[in-house]
């Protein structure tokens, strides 16, 4: 038995395992057969956490888009910050995750991009997340008198949508553009400007 076969098999296991597998073989090449090997086990031991390839592909993209959502609840939930404050904060930490998934690995967030088109309930989900921590955020300024809307839901997705260009994987390619940033800062003082009470 291989040193990796030794370790309990749990669902985590499976999905850090293949995560380096897409890295390795990319999304089209990768293969349950591929992550089992990885793990020193049968592929059936695989199916018994993941019943399908579809499955284990939507949970490793589930996984991977998580990891963001948790960043941006601990900006959500913060308290002592001002609603602007936060939703400042909050923008300037989606763009820069976007930012380093995309620089730091881009071999695995084009495997990623490949995944998000076939998983559409997970992305769907996730940006339902993420538009319910805008909501949070507005929500909390329109109370405390700091931002004004009227309808807080359909401004959370005004925000989202008016600031795609800086987290929606398709900008992938200029978010190394040497003004990007002056371009981000821009565009969240006018989205911020534009709900203040």
């Amino acid at each position: 038995m291989s040193p990796a076969a030794a370790e309990p098999l749990t669902p985590e296991r499976i999905l850090e395992t293949t995560e380096e597998v897409l890295r390795r073989y990319g999304p089209t090449k990768a293969t349950v057969v591929d992550v089992a090997r990885a793990l020193g086990v049968s592929h059936g031991s695989v199916y018994r956490h993941f019943p399908s390839k579809a499955a284990l592909r939507e949970a490793v993209t589930d996984r991977w888009l998580a990891k963001s959502v948790d960043r941006l609840e601990g900006i959500t939930s913060a308290s002592g910050e001002s609603a602007p404050s936060k939703l400042e904060a909050w923008l300037e930490a989606l763009f820069d995750a976007k930012r380093h998934k995309a620089g730091d690995d881009p071999e695995l967030f084009a495997t990623y991009t490949v995944l998000l088109a076939e998983n559409s309930g997970v992305v769907d989900h996730h940006l339902s997340q993420l538009i319910a921590q805008l909501g949070r955020i507005i929500a909390e300024g329109v109370e405390a008198g700091t931002l004004a809307a009227a309808d807080v839901p359909a401004a959370a997705r005004a925000v989202f949508d008016a600031t795609g260009r800086f987290h929606d994987p398709q900008y992938a390619a200029e978010w190394n553009s040497p003004t990007i940033t002056e371009e981000f800062e821009a565009v969240t003082r006018l989205v911020i400007r534009g709900l203040r009470a």
